[in-house]
């Protein structure tokens, strides 16, 4: 029965960051264009003459680019930590494979003989 790519734990914890990512960068942003809003609402006569749909159009419309941008930026950043700790776990096979080879020399500790 093959198994999907998609089931593997690895995959699981990319969508999981990949999610975290989104959410964050979506507050992040939707706070943002919360704020720009309101100050645009109380100093701009255009923002003002904006129809709610047009203004719901803006938040949503930063909120899903934040999302976006932060979900990808955690996938990077996620990706990389992967890759490095898979890199180190290959170094440490490499030197426990080299420590624990029988061709090495034994040590001689026993003192010259005369």
């Amino acid at each position: 029965m093959p198994r999907s790519v998609l089931d593997n734990e690895e995959a699981k914890q990319a969508q999981m960051e990949a999610v975290r990512g989104a959410g964050t960068g979506a507050l992040k942003w939707g706070a943002a264009a919360a704020v720009l809003g309101g100050f645009g609402y109380t100093m701009s006569p255009i923002y003002r003459g904006l129809t709610i749909q047009f203004k719901v159009y803006i938040q949503m419309s930063s909120m899903i680019l934040g999302g976006m941008i932060e979900a990808d930026a955690r996938m990077r950043r996620y990706e990389q930590r992967v890759r490095m700790n898979r890199m180190m776990a290959r170094n440490q096979a490499m030197w426990q494979d080299l420590m624990d080879d029988d061709e090495l020399p034994p040590t001689n500790t026993s003192t010259p003989k005369e």
